[in-house]
């Protein structure tokens, strides 16, 4: 019996994320614009400043489809009373992590937050969510990463793709494909510091996505506390 309810279990997890894939395919450029959906938000739980049930009480109140809470290497929000099983979240988390000589975020949706294989990626400390001198010392393999985040039912996305210091974005974008990639951010403000140190245009992006018939998604990499 024990076994039997295993199985179920254990099938609707996968059928979930699988879902999730689905639906963050079918997001559109109007939807991220619009303020429908936003997959790219920080809480208290690394360095932003909203703690998880504002951030869900916030897009509640102004009529958001979708969110996601993509914490600098944590999965902490999703074990707040207040965020479990709210129908309007997209499990997320954003990882620090080297490609060769690139400094990289990836963001990684729809996955199982339980997933023992991702939760060793996460950060051990406090500091190592929030403070960028540790984060950037980040000793994750890009591949074992992915590969953990496709193991947890998730899709691996290029954070904030424009601010990449690559010398050629497409052999790189290709590289990380090799590895497993789903997607690029591609509907992004590149507000503040990302504004001006950033290495591509956001319609070369774009364009790259389209090649390599990668997934869209899209963000204000919140961290502030008014969504």
């Amino acid at each position: 019996m024990l076994q039997l309810c295993y199985y179920f279990i254990t099938n609707k997890v996968k059928k979930t994320m699988s879902n999730y894939t689905e639906l963050i395919k079918s997001f559109t450029k109007k939807d991220y614009e619009e303020k429908r959906v936003n997959l790219h938000i920080h809480t208290v739980c690394s360095d932003g400043q909203a703690t998880p049930s504002e951030i869900l009480r916030q897009a509640k109140e102004k009529g958001y489809k979708y969110v996601s809470i993509s914490d600098h290497n944590t999965l902490n929000a999703y074990f707040s009373n207040e965020i479990i099983g709210s129908d309007i979240i997209i499990p997320a988390v954003e990882f620090d992590v080297w490609c060769g000589y690139v400094f990289m975020h990836l963001l990684a949706y729809g996955i199982d937050v339980n997933n023992e294989e991702l939760q060793k990626f996460c950060a051990k400390t406090k500091k190592g969510t929030e403070l960028d001198i540790i984060r950037i010392f980040s000793g994750r393999d890009i591949k074992k990463l992915i590969q953990a985040v496709h193991n947890s039912g998730g899709i691996a996305v290029l954070a904030h793709p424009a601010c990449c210091w690559a010398f050629s974005m497409d052999k790189f974008i290709k590289k990380l494909i090799s590895y497993g990639l789903d997607g690029l951010e591609v509907y992004y403000p590149y507000k503040r510091h990302r504004g001006i140190i950033k290495f591509h245009t956001v319609h070369a992006i774009e364009k790259l996505a389209d090649k390599y018939n990668l997934i869209k998604t899209g963000g204000t990499d919140l961290h502030s506390f008014e969504l």
